[in-house]
C-alpha cells in the first residue's frame, strides 16, 4: 500500500492571551490520500481553519508533526511550500496588476522561464475558462470569477496539492456550481484538494472523504456514503446536526 501524500500526526495548537488558554486543536492525527478531495468540516471554533493554516505553514503547531511522502515537512519547508497551493477565502491579488500579470509574477516568483509561464497560463486559461479576463484587474471581476482565478493562481507553480479555504462563501447558487466544476476539474487533473467549507451540500457533492472536527478534536473521518449509511441514509446535513446535538 502506498504512503499517503500527507500524514498529520498528533498535531495540537494552543493559543494564549492574558486571560485565556484556547486549545484550538487537540492531538489530531489523520492521513490525506493522493488525488482525493478531503473535506474539512465542523462548526465555528471546531479547528478546521487552524488545521488548514498549519498544513499551509501559515501557523506552526504547538506540538505534533506533518509528513509529506513520508518525510517531515519541517526538514525542508521551502520545498514543501513549492509543493502546495493555497487559495484563501479572500483573494489576495494585486489590484494594480492585470490577471495575466498576477500569474506572470507568481511564475517568476517560483523561478519559471518565460516560456514555461506562458504555457502554464495558457493551460489555466482553458481549464478555468478565463480567456476573456486576462487583461482585467481584480477590481473588474465578479465574485465567481475572482474565486475561479484564485484557484487557478494556486495552481500556477504545479503543486502536488491545494488548500481551498471556503471557496464558495457568499456566492450565489449558480456561481457556486461553477466553482464546484473547477474543483472537480482538479480531481480529474490528479491534484489532491483539501476543502474547508461550512456548506454540507458542497462537502457531500465534492468530497471523497469528510473529516469532522469539534472543539479541536477529531470526531470522525468517513466517506459521504458511509456517513449516510451509518445514519439511516439521512442527508449529510441531518447527520451533521445529529452528531453535534449529541456532543452538546
Amino acid at each position: 500500500m502506498s504512503t499517503p501524500l500527507l500524514q498529520i500526526r498528533n498535531v495540537s495548537k494552543t493559543f494564549y492571551d492574558k486571560k485565556n488558554i484556547v486549545h484550538a486543536l487537540d492531538d489530531v492525527s489523520l492521513d490525506i490520500e493522493r488525488g482525493e478531495i478531503f473535506g474539512l468540516l465542523g462548526p465555528n471554533g471546531a479547528g478546521k481553519t487552524t488545521l488548514s493554516n498549519i498544513i499551509a505553514t501559515l501557523n506552526p503547531p504547538t506540538s505534533g508533526k506533518i509528513f509529506m511522502d513520508g518525510v517531515s515537512i519541517y526538514d525542508d519547508l521551502v520545498q514543501y511550500r513549492k509543493d502546495l497551493g493555497y487559495c484563501p477565502q479572500h483573494p489576495n491579488l494585486n489590484p494594480d496588476f492585470t490577471l495575466r500579470e498576477n500569474l506572470e509574477f507568481d511564475g517568476q516568483l517560483f523561478g519559471f522561464t518565460q516560456q514555461a509561464i506562458k504555457d502554464k497560463i495558457d493551460q489555466l486559461v482553458v481549464m478555468f475558462k478565463l480567456e476573456k479576463y486576462l487583461s482585467f484587474s481584480s477590481r473588474q471581476l465578479s465574485g465567481g470569477y475572482l474565486r475561479r482565478f484564485g484557484i487557478a493562481r494556486a495552481l500556477m507553480h504545479n503543486p502536488k496539492f491545494v488548500i481551498l479555504d471556503e471557496p464558495t462563501v457568499g456566492l450565489d447558487p449558480h456561481i457556486r456550481r461553477q466553482v464546484w466544476a473547477c474543483i472537480k476539474q482538479l480531481k480529474q487533473e490528479g491534484i489532491t484538494t483539501i476543502l474547508t467549507t461550512h456548506y454540507l451540500d458542497e462537502a457531500e457533492l465534492l468530497s471523497d472523504r469528510i473529516c469532522l472536527l469539534n472543539k479541536g478534536k477529531l470526531l470522525l473521518i468517513d466517506t459521504p456514503k458511509g456517513l449516510r449509511e451509518k445514519h439511516d441514509n439521512k442527508s449529510l446535513e441531518e447527520v451533521f446536526v445529529h452528531l453535534f446535538d449529541e456532543k452538546e
